[in-house]
């Protein structure tokens, strides 16, 4: 009874935020906010994992092909469509789970506990339009574009490895990229970002919204909202893979 509460809370704040989406000139700066904060403040944690994902995967993958009779180029296949279609939004959801989702349940815990939320309701101030609203609608815009930004640099990444191990040469690489890439693919890698975003963001702002019991309350409620969001993702992923491929 009390994970079906807890649902029906977590849809109830979304019926909410979805009715106040109308109110654009509640939330418009603080969506501006938010665009950056989600963003262009994430892109170095992105940029960084995006390489090293990608360099990872080079050099993995040219170890265990040392033995087998296929081309070089296929290395550059299965790096660029594993980053596309999977481990760029992946891992990179499960990074920004820690740095934005932690983010905004701390934000909007400190304020729920500090009665700062009940002050704006008291005043008549729709609080969900202007505390919500912008953090969901900026991940929904943000993770595709970060998505985007994740799987050059893993590309880039894994082409650098390639050519400074000397696994093989840059054309070879691109080569193979070129080859198997189906842009399918990257609507899919969209798709999922799409959807992490959502989950991410709403999860946090959910445990946030909901946060009671002082400061060991809102840390409590960060500590769940990071934690659920990845999960959500994980198990976001495994759907969308099932439904859709």
């Amino acid at each position: 009874m009390n994970a079906l509460e807890k649902l029906g809370d977590y849809a109830l704040l979304l019926y909410k935020a979805l009715r106040s989406s109308y109110d654009i000139k509640i939330y418009k700066n603080n969506l501006a906010n938010e665009l950056i904060k989600i963003g262009y403040e994430s892109l170095p944690i992105v940029l960084l994992t995006g390489v090293f994902t990608g360099a990872v995967m080079t050099l993995q993958t040219s170890y265990q092909l040392e033995i087998a009779y296929v081309p070089r180029s296929i290395i550059g296949a299965i790096v660029s469509e594993s980053l596309l279609i999977e481990l760029a939004a992946v891992i990179t959801s499960l990074v920004l789970a820690g740095k934005v989702g932690a983010r905004i349940a701390t934000e909007l815990g400190t304020m729920k506990v500090s009665e700062q939320v009940d002050a704006l309701e008291s005043m008549g101030f729709n609080s969900v339009a202007f505390l919500v609203v912008p953090r969901v609608l900026a991940g929904l815009i943000m993770f595709p574009v970060l998505y985007i930004i994740a799987s050059v640099a893993g590309i880039a990444g894994g082409l650098t490895a390639g050519v400074v191990s000397g696994a093989l040469p840059a054309s070879e690489f691109m080569l193979g990229a070129r080859e198997f890439f189906f842009p399918w693919d990257v609507l899919f890698g969209l798709l999922k970002a799409f959807v992490f975003g959502f989950v991410i963001t709403s999860v946090s702002c959910y445990k946030g919204y909901n946060a009671s019991g002082g400061a060991e309350g809102v840390g409590t409620s960060t500590t769940q909202a990071t934690v659920l969001s990845c999960i959500y993702v994980l198990l976001a992923d495994f759907v969308l893979a099932a439904v859709i491929l």
